[in-house]
C-alpha cells in the first residue's frame, strides 16, 4: 500500500476548483450524488470536513463528513477516481475518518443500493442497512440508510 493521507480542503478557489474536477471525474453515474458548481461546493465545505485523499502527494479522491445536531456523524461522500479504485485507497481513508471520530456514538451514511463496491467497504468496517428510502436525495434515485455504532472497548 502506498501512502495515504488526509489533506482538509480549505475554503478557497484552489481548492474549490480541485474539488469539483474530482467530483466530475467520476461522471453522471447514478450511484453516486457529485458537486457540480461552485456554490453548492462552498456550501459543503461550511457544513462539513471534507478531506482530500492523497496517495503519496497526488490528489486521487475525497472523503467528507458532517457532525448533526443529534450528536451523530453523516458520512456524506467518499469518491476516488476511476484509474486509482479497486486498491484500497478508500478502505484507508474511511478507516482514519473512522478513527477520527472513534468517539461519536452513531454514524451513519446514504448509498445507492446498486452501488456494491461501496456497500461492501461499509459492511467490512460494521455498518449495518437500516432501511431503504426511495427518492432520499430528489433525484429519483433510492438510497439505503446504513449505520454503526460505537463499539465498547
Amino acid at each position: 500500500m502506498k501512502n495515504i493521507t488526509l489533506q482538509r480542503v480549505k475554503i478557497n478557489n484552489h481548492d474549490i476548483e480541485l474539488l469539483l474536477s474530482l467530483e466530475k471525474s467520476i461522471g453522471n453515474l447514478k450511484t453516486y450524488s457529485a458537486m457540480t458548481d461552485k456554490k453548492e461546493t462552498e456550501d459543503e465545505l461550511k457544513e462539513s470536513i471534507v478531506y482530500f485523499i492523497k496517495e503519496n502527494d497526488e490528489v486521487v479522491g475525497n472523503i467528507e463528513y458532517q457532525k448533526k445536531a443529534d450528536g451523530s456523524i453523516y458520512l456524506s461522500g467518499l469518491m476516488v477516481k476511476p484509474e486509482f479504485q479497486g486498491k484500497g485507497i478508500g478502505r484507508e481513508a474511511m478507516r482514519q475518518v473512522l478513527e477520527e471520530v472513534s468517539d461519536v456514538e452513531r454514524i451513519w451514511l446514504a448509498t445507492h443500493p446498486s452501488n456494491t463496491p461501496a456497500i461492501k467497504l461499509y459492511l467490512s468496517f460494521g455498518f449495518i442497512i437500516e432501511e431503504k428510502i426511495e427518492n432520499y436525495f430528489g433525484d429519483g434515485e433510492p438510497r439505503i440508510i446504513m449505520s454503526r455504532k460505537k463499539k465498547d472497548k
